[in-house]
């Protein structure tokens, strides 16, 4: 039997057993090919910040990881680099996406929430995941790379079609991937001609002395970050509203005290965060990871959720508290390759969650049965049904001002080792014949 056997379905329950009999395990991925899990925190911790572990997949011995083939304007990216390219990368990259430019997003998101919420009336049963979870990530992307509000049910059918294959057309994949290059090129031409306030211009004009980004790069960044920042976001926002109202305890706490939100959705990074798994790495040379030596070029996988419920870090951590100590979760990732998008994803779920615990005092499933999206890689439901209401007999404090803005001390207490000069870990999801962002 493979050691990850259940992973796709019960993770939660494999991951204890897998940290207790070895610290490293041999298993085959969803591709077929062979690879390493390391699952316990310590050991995870260690494997993101070795230099020796190079996400460039010239290292990976043929015939040893698959992947997906994209077109070299879209395989440019930080996720296939090392240092020195990487720094340079996203040495650029941070000179555009600043504190600043997320900050100025949070009343806009605040205001997309809402329209959102009022579509929805004052009572009734929705999918939360498809009503708001989804459209609102895409919202916000589109607002910060500067996409035309009239292009964004296109960007919405193309990211569909990467992110939730239909076996039955098996060419939408790459015939999005096409239309996204077509679309991106006169983007970029008419960013150039008629610059404006938002990200692609600032990465278009960024310079560092004589240096600027290529056309592949500026390609394969504004992929990376449409994915990254959609994927990633829509999966967070519905695990947090699914952990809360399968805790009420938790959830009353956080009605009584809307100031949490930030430090909460922490605990939903550390408890269910949205990529099971860092981007793959290839050792460039022999490595000893916990004693067990993994060859130079074979794959190896890091295992974020199960070191964000390891025992030997997080007590009790099958438990979830707003109220513990979130320092050192890997949600994000770690080091030169931490999440560089994480501001944002942080901003746009204490919004979401902010706007809907104002607006729906009562909120509840629909469905005690969640259904998880079958990927190896993202945790994220695939649904959650909810009935919802304005009427707020039953909830003391429920008008309450929910409407919090990100307590910057709790951010700093839960990655005190974030890198400035990191990015957005995003890969194809190996268990999908097209791309599908999982990042960390």
């Amino acid at each position: 039997m493979d050691p990850a056997d259940g992973l796709l379905d019960h993770p939660h329950d494999v991951y204890p057993r897998l940290r207790e009999s070895a610290p490293v395990h041999r298993i085959t991925g969803p591709d077929g090919t062979p690879a390493w899990l390391v699952t316990r925190y310590d050991d995870v911790r260690a494997a993101l910040a070795d230099p020796r572990l190079s996400l460039d997949k010239k290292h990976a011995t043929p015939g040893t990881y698959q992947g997906f083939r994209l077109p070299p304007a879209l395989d440019a990216n930080l996720l296939n680099m090392d240092p020195p390219d990487h720094t340079r990368v996203r040495r650029l990259v941070g000179r555009a996406f600043t504190p600043r430019r997320v900050q100025q997003l949070r009343a806009p998101m605040r205001e997309s929430a809402d329209r959102l919420l009022d579509a929805l009336g004052p009572h009734g049963t929705t999918d939360l995941v498809a009503s708001y979870a989804t459209p609102l990530p895409i919202t916000v992307i589109c607002d910060l790379l500067g996409i035309p509000e009239h292009h964004r049910h296109d960007f919405r059918a193309w990211t569909d079609a990467l992110l939730l294959p239909d076996p039955a057309r098996p060419e939408a994949g790459k015939q999005a991937i096409v239309a996204m290059l077509g679309f991106f090129a006169q983007l970029f031409a008419d960013k150039r001609a008629h610059p404006a306030d938002d990200l692609l211009s600032d990465l278009i004009a960024v310079r560092d002395e004589d240096d600027r980004l290529s056309e592949d790069e500026l390609t394969s960044l504004a992929f990376l970050i449409l994915f990254a920042g959609y994927e990633n976001t829509v999966q967070l926002i519905g695990n947090a509203v699914s952990l809360l109202l399968q805790h009420p305890d938790q959830l009353a706490a956080l009605r009584a005290d809307p100031a949490r939100i930030p430090s909460a959705v922490e605990e939903f990074l550390r408890h269910e965060g949205p990529a099971a798994f860092a981007i793959r790495r290839f050792p460039v040379e022999d490595v000893t990871i916990a004693g067990v030596t993994v060859p130079a070029g074979e794959t190896v996988w890091v295992s974020l959720a199960s070191a964000n419920r390891d025992p030997g870090r997080f007590p009790d951590p099958d438990r979830l508290d707003i109220g513990r100590d979130t320092s050192g979760h890997l949600a994000l990732g770690l080091g030169i390759h931490y999440c560089v998008g994480a501001p944002l994803a942080r901003a746009e779920t204490e919004i979401a969650l902010a706007a809907l615990l104002e607006r729906f005092p009562r909120l509840a499933l629909a469905d005690d049965e969640l259904r998880w999206r079958p990927s190896l890689r993202a945790r994220g439901l695939a649904a959650l049904p909810v009935t919802y209401s304005t009427d707020s007999e039953a909830h003391a404090g429920a008008d309450a001002d929910t409407d919090t803005e990100a307590d910057p001390e709790a951010h700093a207490k839960a990655d005190p080792e974030a890198d400035p000069d990191a990015d957005p870990e995003v890969e194809p999801d190996d268990s999908s014949p097209t791309p599908s962002p999982a990042g960390s």
